[in-house]
């Protein structure tokens, strides 16, 4: 069983607020304004696949990949429904391994923040960069150092939905920003509650440290905004959005 097994029971009914659409609507805006046509996208973390699909609806060739198969399986279904095909790779980041070149790699709602060290990210950038074609395009999220330090930091969240009960505990540590996050899943079963458990650490970065390790995979930083807008991130931003090119004959 793959991590995030539990998870992806509960994932899409915890992201409800996401705002999946909004998201693809604004990632077109984003590829005008860098005047880039996205080409063969991959969705690298895809999850359960609701930002791949509304990707397809407008257009795009976009596949997925993902290292949890439970959630690959939602995706599979959430194409199926609207009878559209669809290629999903059951693959970590820093393994990934493809046919042929990309054109566009998206990775996003904080996806690399869960990867488990920064040689993780790096030879993730890297494997990424080995299948970009020259010219193309990588767009990526992450949570800031910031968010880490405050926002989750050492607090709790509570989700009380129809479907499911989640306690949310962070755990902080200085060293590399590391959240340590503990969700207890809480499902109805007539009179009684069935519990999951997961466990998983995000780690986040600063400007420099990915501006270093995108440099090392020959990758170069376009632009960087502000979660939804194209505005420069604040102090107090909690999400980054990254715009990066591959070099050319590199």
């Amino acid at each position: 069983m793959s991590a995030y097994s539990c998870f992806a029971e509960f994932y899409d009914t915890l992201t409800l607020n996401v705002g999946y659409e909004q998201r693809a609507d604004y990632l077109m805006r984003l590829f005008h304004r860098h005047h880039h046509q996205p080409g063969l996208t991959l969705d690298l973390a895809c999850g359960t696949g609701s930002l791949m699909l509304e990707l397809s609806r407008r257009g795009v060739d976009v596949f997925g990949a993902d290292a949890s198969s439970e959630m690959l399986a939602i995706a599979q279904q959430k194409f199926a429904e609207e009878d559209r095909q669809v290629l999903l790779l059951c693959q970590k980041m820093q393994r990934l391994q493809l046919y042929g070149t990309i054109h566009t790699c998206l990775c996003t709602l904080d996806s690399l923040n869960h990867l488990p060290s920064r040689d993780d990210v790096l030879k993730t950038f890297h494997r990424i960069a080995a299948y970009l074609e020259d010219d193309g395009l990588l767009v990526f999220d992450c949570n800031t150092v910031y968010k880490h330090q405050t926002v989750l930091a050492d607090n709790c969240f509570i989700y009380d939905m129809e479907k499911v009960f989640c306690a949310w505990q962070n755990h902080y540590l200085k060293r590399d920003h590391q959240v340590v996050i503990t969700l207890d899943f809480f499902e109805p079963e007539g009179n009684h509650y069935r519990r999951y458990s997961e466990q998983f650490t995000e780690r986040a970065y600063s400007r420099e440290q990915m501006t270093e390790m995108l440099g090392q995979a020959g990758l170069k930083i376009e632009a960087v905004y502000d979660d939804m807008s194209f505005s420069a991130p604040k102090e107090n931003s909690q999400r980054e959005i990254y715009v990066v090119r591959k070099r050319k004959n590199e």
